[in-house]
């Protein structure tokens, strides 16, 4: 998140972690699991808006998830401010609800170390289904008022994310649209308050390593667009998850 300026820009890969000992058959599972990845981006955008200053970093973070549904994680990039660092930490609790539906709700502490006034928390909710080779996640999230880091405002988001993956392929096809509400920098800096973005991209698989490939743009007005890294542009990620 930008805290001069804008979780859809932060790509997160993950994947169930090998056990270190092999488990005899009548063992039950274990009921704890850790995914996690390294990643690295030619720019980090957040809800469109660029938070390195258009140029490269690397990210990681990990999860730990109960068999019940709960989980609690935390995820870091480099960013351009902030003493340029962000570190988030996550919990929730997800569930499914229908067949090929899942119902996720929890909330995102936006920390940036050594820099004063900036914390910001953010709960969310998120339905995500599957139809066919296709993965469709819709999510609102909202910050409260009376953080110091928003002022007098709050925050609103919502998102649409699709996924479809090529049968018989490494391919994924990706897309997004997001609606941001706020009269706080988060709301974008043009004086109407709110900001769209969106993106559309795909990525390949091999082992563990993920390379992807997007195009992402916002609606901000000149002269903003460019000054707050809000402009279109073609974006890289090379992730390797464990």
């Amino acid at each position: 998140m930008r805290l001069t300026k804008s979780i859809a820009g932060a790509l997160l890969l993950a994947a169930t972690a090998t056990p270190a000992f092999a488990q005899d058959e009548t063992d039950a599972p274990d009921a704890f699991t850790i995914t996690g990845s390294a990643t690295v981006v030619s720019d980090y955008r957040f809800r469109g808006f660029s938070q390195t200053n258009e140029e490269a970093t690397i990210q990681g973070g990990f999860t730990v998830a109960h068999e019940s549904g709960a989980y609690i994680g935390t995820w870091g990039s480099g960013i351009g401010f902030a003493n340029g660092t962000e570190i988030d930490v996550f919990a929730g609790f997800a569930t499914e609800v229908a067949s090929g539906l899942t119902a996720d709700i929890g909330a995102t502490l936006y920390l940036y170390p050594g820099a004063s006034d900036t914390t910001i928390i953010e709960p969310y909710f998120a339905l995500t289904g599957t139809v066919g080779p296709a993965t469709i996640k819709g999510m609102v999230a909202w910050a409260p008022k009376g953080q110091i880091a928003l002022g007098d405002a709050g925050a609103f988001y919502t998102s649409a994310t699709a996924t479809v993956a090529i049968p018989d392929t490494p391919f994924k096809l990706k897309g997004s649209l997001g609606h941001s509400w706020s009269d706080s920098f988060l709301g974008g800096y043009d004086g109407d308050s709110k900001v769209l973005d969106y993106s559309i991209g795909a990525e390949a698989s091999w082992k563990v390593l993920t390379f992807g490939i997007s195009y992402v743009n916002t609606n901000e007005d000149a002269p903003f667009k460019e000054t707050f890294g809000a402009d279109g542009a073609v974006l890289f990620t090379l992730g390797a998850a464990f």
